[in-house]
């Protein structure tokens, strides 16, 4: 475990203090709808959290991906010069 610890401090990313690390977790808990819906007597652990977190990041990530397909079979059935193609091209960008 200490050499968990040293690689972790001699990165050259900032050391986050315990404090600000309950900060965050507690943001993520009341952005992830999962997480979110419980309620506040309901503990949930921080790995949890970055559990939850992550897993939502992929969720939307597939999300956009499928949205962007969809634009762009949209975008294949209208007239290229159409306003309605600058705005799906410029949604796309």
């Amino acid at each position: 475990m200490s050499n968990r610890r040293s690689s972790r401090q001699s990165s050259s990313a900032p050391r986050i203090s315990d404090d600000q690390m309950i900060d965050l977790v507690t943001k993520l808990r009341q952005i992830l709808p999962e997480i979110g819906q419980r309620r506040r007597s309901d503990k949930v652990s921080a790995s949890k959290v970055l559990q939850e977190t992550c897993n939502y990041i992929r969720s939307l990530n597939r999300e956009v991906d499928n949205l962007s397909e969809r634009l762009s079979q949209l975008l294949e059935s209208v007239d290229e010069d159409s306003p309605e193609a600058a705005v799906i091209r410029s949604l796309l960008m």
